[in-house]
Order: C-alpha cells, then sequence, then structure tokens
C-alpha cells in the first residue's frame, strides 16, 4: 500500500486556546494535552487526518526558534518504514530526527525534503486515525507484515508427520 498523509502538526504560542478553537470551530475530537520530551502536545482529528498542536519547549526536536508559530510538519502513514526510508533518501531526502524510539507508541522518523521542509513517517499511525495500528508492538513495521515475511507455508508434502496442514480462512 502506498504512504497516506495522515499527519499535519503546527506550532503553537498556547495550546489549550488552540485546541479549544479547533474543537469548537471544527468539531474535531482530541487528546488531553500531555507533555513530552521536547514539547506538549495535542492530538486532534476528524478520524482521517490527524492535527497534531504543538508548543515546542526549545528547539530541539523543532529545528524552529522558541516562540515560532505555523505548520511545522506532516506526516505519512507508511508500512514499511526502512524501505520507504531508502526510497526518501534515493530521492533526495535529508534524515534529520528520531522522536523517540522505533518502539515507541508515538514514535516518528523526521526527515528534510529537497527545500528543507520536515516531514515525517511512521507506520503505526497516528491518534484518533483509521488507519492507527491498534497496540502495536515495537520493530519498523507492523507485526503482521514481519510474521507474513517470516511466515513459511505448510504444504502436505512439508507438513511434520501427525499434524495436519490447514488451510488459512
Amino acid at each position: 500500500m502506498a504512504a497516506r498523509i495522515r499527519h499535519i502538526a503546527l506550532c503553537v504560542k498556547d495550546i489549550k486556546a488552540t485546541a479549544d478553537f479547533y474543537e469548537k470551530a471544527f468539531g474535531l475530537k482530541r487528546t488531553e494535552i500531555k507533555e513530552g520530551k521536547t514539547a506538549w502536545n495535542c492530538y486532534m482529528s476528524d478520524g482521517e487526518v490527524n492535527l497534531a498542536l504543538l508548543q515546542y519547549k526549545g528547539e530541539e526536536g523543532s529545528g524552529v526558534p522558541k516562540g515560532w508559530t505555523g505548520i511545522h510538519h506532516f506526516g505519512f502513514q507508511c508500512d514499511d518504514l526502512p524501505a520507504q526510508q531508502k526510497q526518501i533518501e534515493a530521492a533526495g531526502g535529508k534524515f534529520f530526527y528520531d522522536l523517540g524510539e522505533p518502539e515507541d507508541e508515538g514514535f516518528e522518523r523526521k526527515f528534510y525534503d529537497p527545500n528543507g521542509i520536515v516531514f515525517d513517517i511512521n507506520w503505526k499511525g497516528w491518534q484518533l486515525t483509521k488507519d492507527k495500528v491498534k497496540n502495536a508492538k515495537g520493530g519498523l513495521v507492523p507485526a503482521t507484515n514481519r510474521a507474513a515475511a517470516a511466515r513459511k507455508k505448510v504444504s502436505k508434502k512439508t507438513a511434520k508427520p501427525g499434524k495436519i496442514a490447514r488451510k488459512k480462512k
């Protein structure tokens, strides 16, 4: 499946006032405001795309001066993060920053496009969006992809004696 735009992040000065505005103006669903390593965050969504409100603490992870506001970055949900990264870099994108560890729920791998615009990728999706992988556990690709790649089809000829090869429904 092709990568899907599922995340747009805004740098804001007052995260509570901004969240209240988008909730009242557009009826977006929202999460609680939480403090992260680099910023306070609140995620809002219409169910398709996640709008991340970020009130950064400083320049770490943001690449912008403290107090700057505007569209900061956007994000793509992809099925295979390492393969997508190779494709990005082959096209001229440059790695910028990992937000968290690949096993973390909110992990994002950030890049610069040829214009210096920040975007990120992840395989788990973002809070409140329909393609969010539920109960995602570790790794850089969904467990279903890892399991499918590792699984060998068992035929009647290769099945262990005493075991019946079963077709999956």
